[in-house]
């Protein structure tokens, strides 16, 4: 499913249930050592299908995949990529930073978000565009899809900016008919930001009841 959204040059590999808590290395299984089981079977899963998608780049060696000081996955050099976890479904995606440079995914359960959330995360505009999708095409929660577009935003800024990235700082537009959508990092998070993470183009899809979105910025040639 979550190739669909996602150019060749991503390795990817999903899951629609669970692997063994014991398949995880013993420096992954420490770094989830105090938590409850349903958040060390959701990690396990999750780095499972994260050493499947690295695997399949080739010629990267086999070994943990720690987490950085912010809890995100920690990629062999040269690899930047994404774990997502909802129920029911896990998901990895990777690629090699020299085609690639940020990348992002995110998987919601399809179903809308709880209410007073939507005006907690969402910008005025997008709103009223989300109850416009809703009225015209009512087959998605647009609302869930626009909560996810933002975290797969936020999954690709951070590791690329080192720097925060709140729900209110990107504005997005969903095309809900060609199953894209921009999104624009408002003026005020802009300084000092690398120009290619400014303006952000993502695609989603909707299926098995989840919502998935991926965001991917391509390296671009010298000037």
């Amino acid at each position: 499913m979550i190739e669909r959204i996602l150019p060749s040059a991503a390795a990817v590999h999903e899951m629609f249930g669970d692997v063994p808590v014991g398949s995880l290395h013993p420096e992954e299984a420490a770094l989830v050592r105090d938590s409850v089981e349903t958040r060390r079977q959701e990690f396990a899963t999750g780095r499972h299908c994260a050493r499947r998608a690295v695997a399949a780049l080739g010629g990267i060696p086999a070994g943990p995949l720690l987490a950085t000081p912010q809890g995100a996955p920690r990629w062999p050099a040269g690899v930047c990529g994404a774990i997502t976890h909802c129920a029911g479904y896990r998901a990895a995606a990777v690629a090699r930073t020299s085609g690639i440079t940020a990348l992002g995914i995110d998987a919601e359960p399809d179903v809308p978000l709880p209410e007073g959330v939507l005006e907690a995360v969402a910008l005025p505009a997008e709103q009223v565009q989300v109850k416009q999708h809703a009225a015209r095409y009512p087959t998605a929660n647009w609302d869930k899809l626009l909560f996810s577009a933002k975290e797969s935003i936020y999954k690709a800024w951070f590791p690329a900016t080192s720097r925060p990235l709140g729900f209110e700082h990107v504005l997005i537009d969903v095309d809900p008919v060609r199953g894209t959508f921009h999104g624009r990092v408002l003026p005020s998070t802009l300084r000092a930001a690398e120009p290619s993470m400014c303006d952000l183009d993502g695609r989603w899809a909707v299926g098995h009841g989840i919502v998935i979105t991926s965001v991917v910025v391509e390296r671009r040639p010298p000037a």
